[in-house]
C-alpha cells in the first residue's frame, strides 16, 4: 500500500485533480488547493491537513510528525504507513479533504461541478 492507495483514495473525492509539484510530489487538489501530498517514488510519507484539536495526539503517535513547511497551519507528516489502519487513512484523507473545500470561495467550488 504504498501512493497508489492514497491515490485511489483522493481520486475518489469529487472536484479532485492531481498534479506534480516540486518535480517529484504527487499533489491532490481541491480547487487548486492542496489536501495531501506523497511522493512519487522513494520511501513512503504523506501530507495532509487535520482539525487542529487533533494535531498533538497526532504528532504525538509513532511515524506521525509536525509537516515540514505546514505544520503551523496543523498539516502532519506521515512517514510510516502502518501510523493508520485503513479505515484511518480514508477517515484522515477525506477530512483532509473536507477542511480545504470548506475554505474554498463558493466561486471556486462552482468551477469544479461544471
Amino acid at each position: 500500500m504504498k501512493s497508489e492507495f492514497i491515490r485511489e483514495i483522493c481520486l475518489s473525492f469529487p472536484g479532485v485533480k492531481e498534479d506534480i509539484k516540486w518535480g517529484h510530489d504527487l499533489c491532490f487538489l481541491i480547487g487548486e488547493k492542496m489536501f495531501c501530498v506523497t511522493g512519487i517514488e522513494g520511501d513512503f510519507g504523506v501530507s495532509i491537513k487535520v482539525k487542529d484539536e487533533e494535531f498533538e495526539e497526532l504528532t504525538g503517535r509513532e511515524g506521525i510528525i509536525p509537516a515540514p513547511y505546514l505544520a503551523r497551519y496543523k498539516w502532519i507528516y506521515v512517514d510510516d504507513v502502518n501510523s493508520f489502519s485503513n479505515k484511518e487513512w480514508k477517515h484522515y484523507l477525506q477530512q483532509s479533504y473536507e477542511l480545504i473545500k470548506s475554505k474554498l470561495p463558493a466561486k471556486a467550488l462552482k468551477k469544479k461541478k461544471k
